[in-house]
């Protein structure tokens, strides 16, 4: 059985981001500098402006990996993309398997169909 590429890398991210959970220093705290050392590194060589802490300037919300898995799951797990967040309205509440069964079945259990009972 071979995975798909999406499957693949929606795994990786996963674990990555799991990963990135587990530690307790944040970007931009003390001990920490800003964005990592290879970014720093990047920003020095091209005389870039510094790349900010997470989630400022000009460093978005989350990590790389978590924003890769919002553009491909269409999430906001990073963050970064608040009109993916659930409920919004390229975003209605509950997943497309819910709301697919609320069709089906008249029902609101994904919460995107509040007519329906």
């Amino acid at each position: 059985m071979h995975a798909s590429p999406l499957l693949r890398g929606l795994a990786a991210a996963a674990v990555l981001t799991t990963l990135a959970a587990c530690d307790n220093t944040r970007d931009g705290t003390r001990g920490n500098p800003p964005s990592t050392a290879l970014q720093r590194a990047y920003d020095r060589a091209t005389d870039s402006p510094r790349t900010s802490a997470d989630g400022t300037g000009n460093n978005p919300s989350g990590t790389a990996a978590e924003r890769a898995l919002d553009r491909a799951a269409g999430t906001n797990t990073s963050g970064a993309f608040p009109a993916q967040s659930d409920g919004t309205r390229v975003n209605p509440p509950g997943t497309a398997a819910e709301r697919a069964y609320d069709r089906a079945t008249g029902s609101n259990t994904s919460g995107a169909y509040p007519r329906n009972r």
